[in-house]
């Protein structure tokens, strides 16, 4: 497959290539959600969430929004982690007030049930969607592509919901984890796939969402975080040389150090659990490009205490290597004025290390 340059109009492509900028690039997680009235009015339109990310016309219109409204210098496209778990066979429903509940795997019996066979059939509707997004959407801006990294999303598959620690999940990691490897593996295959076909539709860069890093004990963490974001990484950049990949091992916290080198990760991640310090002194001060950090309750906040929280940052991280984000998801009840409040923070300060 022809590679393209990167084009240098994008600065969240600079950035990501390691090249020093004015500001930092910035884009939220979950900026395309509930705290905007148009994605509301879009959700009912769809009928329902599942039957949001499944129309192309309409998973397109919602990730476009925050792009026309606040101008971000990406778009991430709209979808959820655990589509892949519904186009492998398992029964998905997302219940208001509940979120996703899944058909739990309870046996190795009903882990063999899952195949492959009509996964791309089942996530066509994604890899339309990403192509409307990337025809849409301005020359400057950055189109991102994702997943749920294995673990987290087979702890939701073993589990059936979310929960406080994906208790069901660590009892296969420690009672039968040969049973785990097995549904890691397919996890590792279809996410090959599936990202594959993202980027084939106009995907520039991906990430990786490993929201629940945070639950293992460091053996099991190497094994069922690190491993298979390994194996991922590698397959994809097999395929796709040019295509940068970030990483977001949240509350992985010490397990950060080293993180990117033992998985290809080029870029990582932080919780906003995270010490700047340390970060500043085990990451971005050896080089590695960074991304978030910013507890989202104090975009919700807002005020003077979002532009502490702000400043904190570029402070830490301004010049190089750092992307604006998050912490974690934007909060639904999150003024969309703080939102904006928030990028003229961003962008009205030049700061260097």
């Amino acid at each position: 497959m022809k590679t393209a340059p990167i084009p240098i109009q994008k600065p969240f492509l600079r950035t990501l290539a390691g090249e020093t900028s004015e500001r930092p690039p910035i884009w939220l997680m979950r900026q395309a959600g509930r705290y905007l009235p148009e994605y509301r009015a879009t959700r009912a339109q769809a009928g329902s969430f599942l039957e949001l990310c499944y129309n192309p016309e309409l998973a397109a219109e919602v990730t476009l929004q925050p792009i026309r409204r606040f101008g971000f210098d990406a778009a991430i496209l709209f979808a959820d982690i655990l589509l892949i778990p519904q186009a492998l066979g398992q029964d998905l429903a997302f219940k208001e007030g509940e979120g996703p509940l899944l058909a739990a795997i309870r046996s190795e019996g009903e882990l063999a049930k899952l195949h492959l066979d009509g996964l791309h059939q089942r996530l066509g509707p994604v890899y339309e969607a990403v192509g409307r997004i990337s025809e849409a959407l301005p020359k400057e801006t950055t189109l991102i592509g994702f997943a749920g990294a294995p673990w987290t999303v087979a702890t939701y598959m073993l589990e059936g919901h979310g929960g406080n620690d994906q208790a069901a999940a660590k009892v296969w990691a420690f009672g039968n984890p040969v049973g785990l490897d097995r549904l890691i593996t397919l996890l590792v295959s279809a996410t090959v796939s599936y990202l594959d076909r993202q980027i084939q539709a106009g995907a520039e860069v991906v990430q990786l969402f490993d929201t629940w890093a945070g639950v293992l004990p460091d053996e099991q963490f190497q094994r069922y975080c690190v491993a298979p974001v390994k194996a991922i990484i590698a397959q994809l950049k097999a395929l796709h040389p040019q295509v940068k990949v970030i990483a977001f091992p949240r509350g992985a916290g010490v397990n950060y150090d080293g993180y990117a080198a033992a998985t290809g990760a080029d870029a990582l991640g932080l919780d906003y659990t995270l010490p700047l310090g340390w970060a500043r002194e085990h990451l971005w001060g050896k080089g590695q490009v960074v991304q978030g950090n910013l507890d989202p309750r104090l975009l919700l906040v807002g005020g003077q205490a979002l532009a502490d929280g702000v400043q904190r940052l570029l402070r830490h991280f301004g010049g190089r290597n750092y992307i604006f984000n998050l912490g974690h998801g934007i909060l639904p009840e999150t003024p969309p004025a703080h939102v904006e409040q928030l990028l003229r923070l961003v962008r009205g300060t030049s700061v260097s290390a």
